[in-house]
């Protein structure tokens, strides 16, 4: 309990289009209090590892707990170190929503940023440039607010739906930026996790709390560089 407590979530009550039909569990939080239930941390001490991203990291699907937030969070404690996680995901957000968004996502001190976006661009077909520009911006908005603020971007893949030629480049989209900007990547979000049913929800897009759990020991293996 006291760990969750450091651990805040940042939900935007809003409409989105999300990746299928949400589960009762999404259904129920977003039914919540139509009051704000936004948080911005506390004034703390402790350092800020802010999570920006869609519904992989919000956790679509399962509790707050059980989403690699918080379990990065509990990695963290169980090292003692001082950090607090926010998780910033927002289902079905999109590149340019997250554009959007994130300036007010930005008032607060946040000293590891972890840029996970881009899955639904490629979901959706969005022209390959506008995914990297809308990227870019994100990043260039990050350094701007904070010089020193370490950024780290999670790589995504996606299905062939969309032929081979745009699912090959937009796998590049993510190691490009990385080294352009010289900032960590982890290569693969779902490493492991992706196309393995008993990892996933009914959909076959969202990780279970299993595979939660995996992707943890994924973002952990380049966010440990940013922590120690």
């Amino acid at each position: 309990m006291q760990d969750l407590l450091k651990f805040r979530y940042f939900f935007l009550l809003f409409l989105v289009i999300s990746c299928g039909d949400a589960p009762k569990k999404a259904a129920a939080t977003q039914d919540t209090d139509s009051n704000s239930n936004t948080t911005i941390a506390d004034d703390t001490t402790e350092k800020v590892i802010l999570f920006f991203g869609d519904s992989l990291t919000a956790g679509y699907g399962l509790e707050l707990e059980e989403a690699f937030p918080a379990l990065i969070q509990n990695r963290l404690d169980s090292l003692g170190l001082q950090y607090t996680v926010i998780n910033s995901g927002l289902s079905g957000e999109t590149t340019s929503g997250g554009r959007n968004r994130l300036a007010w996502v930005l008032n607060q001190k946040v000293d590891v940023f972890v840029l996970e976006l881009g899955a639904n661009d490629g979901l959706r077909g969005i022209p390959l440039t506008e995914t990297r520009n809308n990227l870019q911006a994100m990043i260039d908005l990050v350094r701007k607010k904070n010089a020193d603020t370490q950024i780290v971007l999670a790589g995504m893949q996606i299905p062939p739906n969309m032929g081979p030629e745009y699912t090959t480049e937009f796998r590049k989209i993510f190691p490009e930026l990385a080294k352009e900007n010289e900032i960590a990547l982890i290569p693969f979000l779902l490493e492991g996790v992706a196309g393995i049913p008993e990892l996933n929800l009914e959909d076959g897009i969202h990780p279970s709390a299993e595979g939660h759990q995996i992707v943890r020991d994924n973002v952990w293996k380049v966010l440990q560089q940013s922590v120690q």
